[in-house]
């Protein structure tokens, strides 16, 4: 008697195999997006500390270098954050350089009394365009009147002008708590500009300066 000899098995999935793959699948992508989401956030947050550090440490620079005041001016962006931009002003004993006084440079003009024959320095500005929006962060100045900080020809904060910026703080925005940690910029009165955290103690390494 010949045995019987089982049916090969056809190529492919069977109805109930695929069903099981496309839940899997399915249970993956939920927790893999959401995590990639936020981790990319999270380096796009870190980039918006990058950015405005780099415009304070532009302001400083540039009063060091030119023998003159600087300001850092935050402005408003569509995108809700804050764009940066870096003028110069030659101090007189009669006009002071401050927010309200001074021939402060301009995009297209350079300061008025700049002692440079080449065409003088002509305001940098930055756009903040490529941040996450309002929606994913926010970023919070303190004191919370301040759009402006004013840098002395010795690169120091002009404690003279008031209000002035003292930290900028980024966090996640309401509908994305805890996508990342919080961040800030901190400028001290010697004019450095550094990124902290603001939820350590003050003294500890990665701590914000009171």
């Amino acid at each position: 008697m010949r045995p019987v000899t089982p049916a090969p098995r056809t190529d492919g999935f069977t109805l109930v195999e695929a069903a099981v793959v496309v839940a899997v699948l399915a249970i993956l992508l939920g927790i893999a997006v959401p995590s990639m989401s936020n981790w990319l956030l999270a380096k796009k947050a870190a980039a918006a500390a990058v950015f405005y550090r780099e415009g304070l440490a532009q302001a400083r620079s540039q009063a060091v270098a030119h023998n003159s005041a600087s300001r850092l001016v935050l402005l408003d962006n569509a995108n809700g954050q804050m764009d940066w931009r870096v003028d110069i002003c030659f101090p007189t004993l009669s006009t002071p350089c401050n927010d309200s006084t001074g021939s402060w440079s301009t995009a297209s003009a350079p300061a008025g009394g700049d002692p440079d024959e080449s065409g003088g320095f002509r305001s940098l500005y930055k756009s903040s365009a490529a941040l996450p929006g309002v929606d994913a962060m926010t970023a919070t100045v303190t004191p919370l009147e301040a759009e402006s900080v004013v840098f002395t020809p010795l690169g120091w904060v002009d404690t003279r002008v008031a209000p002035r910026i003292a930290r900028l703080t980024l966090a996640p925005a309401r509908k994305r708590s805890g996508a990342f940690p919080r961040s800030a910029v901190a400028l001290t009165l010697a004019g450095v500009a550094g990124i902290c955290d603001p939820d350590a103690a003050a003294h500890a390494a990665k701590g914000c300066p009171p």
